[in-house]
């Protein structure tokens, strides 16, 4: 976790916007000091030696992290896929439903 820049404020679309020391990816997450998640970059915009992004809150409170600064959050967990007998064993189920419902 690393400085990233500092929220200056909440659109009226309710997205927030941020001042960025260095370009990161869309879909980054962005938390505060404590480590609490505040929002998830959407898109980069501005010039690239000093981007701006736009992001989506990530809390209800995001106007007291106005003037704050935020850190890059790496991912690790990541979702599994389901493996392909778990795969088919759904769609079997949801055929059998259907059957089911056709039926009656």
């Amino acid at each position: 976790m690393h400085g990233i820049g500092v929220i200056l404020h909440v659109a009226g679309s309710g997205r927030v916007i941020a001042s960025l020391s260095e370009a990161i990816h869309e879909g980054q997450v962005l938390c505060d000091r404590d480590g609490t998640r505040v929002a998830k970059v959407m898109e980069l915009i501005g010039p690239v030696r000093a981007p701006y992004a736009s992001a989506a809150p990530l809390t209800n409170s995001i106007k007291k992290h106005v003037g704050k600064n935020v850190f890059a959050v790496t991912q690790l967990a990541t979702k599994k896929k389901p493996s392909q007998q778990q795969t088919d064993r759904r769609s079997q189920a949801s055929a059998q439903k259907t059957r089911r419902r056709r039926t009656r």
